[in-house]
């Protein structure tokens, strides 16, 4: 938790700059009957029957500092599939960075290895070396402020019916030029010095040890 804190508190650096990086989920729902359009003095309505349409998969990348997102939508969420938001990331989100400075949770497939599943080792080895990575602790996700970017989609874009991946794909994507346009940060106030005062709970009690008395 500290590690993540610390690296939260660093000022910010276009050469390395800080991206929070989680996943999310959307169910796709289409309509058994054509909804109402709304009329004068009638609001739009649906029938209360959908049929489930699976599910896609939400990559938010996030730059908190730099007010930038970026949503990938995908299928699945594979190994391979994390491995190509990976490569989207350094490529084409932030392709003259030094090193991005990556805070993501502990996901199975949220490592390195990932990257060797999906590309030839040269070029698994060239994305790692763009990386500097950070991992919020177990039970420790509201600390990756990509999390709390996945849930302002959610309550503005993804809060109704959305029929199929390729309108996901449009939603979301205009949700994210509208909060890159307003340039949307997250100002993080919570400090190591805060933690060791809030979570106090959470660290070890250290218990002084009586030295042992010799025999004479």
């Amino acid at each position: 938790m500290e590690d993540v804190l610390e690296v939260y508190h660093r000022p910010r650096d276009p050469e390395r700059p800080v991206v929070c990086f989680d996943e999310s989920s959307k169910q796709l729902v289409k309509e058994t009957r054509v909804p109402i359009a709304a009329g004068p003095g009638r609001p739009a309505t649906t029938d209360y029957e959908y049929e489930r349409n699976g599910t896609a998969n939400l990559f938010m990348m996030f730059e908190p500092l730099g007010g930038h997102r970026h949503v990938i939508v995908t299928e699945r969420r594979t190994a391979v599939d994390y491995a190509h938001a990976i490569r989207d990331l350094v490529d084409v989100q932030y392709p003259h960075a030094r090193k991005i400075v990556l805070v993501q949770d502990n996901l199975n497939t949220h490592k390195p290895a990932s990257l060797y599943e999906a590309f030839p080792p040269d070029e698994a080895r060239r994305l790692i070396e763009k990386l500097e990575i950070h991992y919020t602790p177990k039970h420790g996700s509201w600390l990756n402020m990509a999390e709390t970017e996945l849930g302002i989609l959610s309550r503005q874009c993804l809060d109704r019916r959305i029929s199929d991946r390729p309108k996901l794909t449009t939603e979301v994507a205009a949700w994210e030029r509208d909060r890159n346009e307003m340039r949307c940060q997250i100002d993080w106030q919570f400090t190591t010095a805060d933690a060791r005062i809030k979570l106090k709970r959470l660290y070890p009690v250290i218990k002084p040890v009586n030295p042992t008395r010799s025999d004479h």
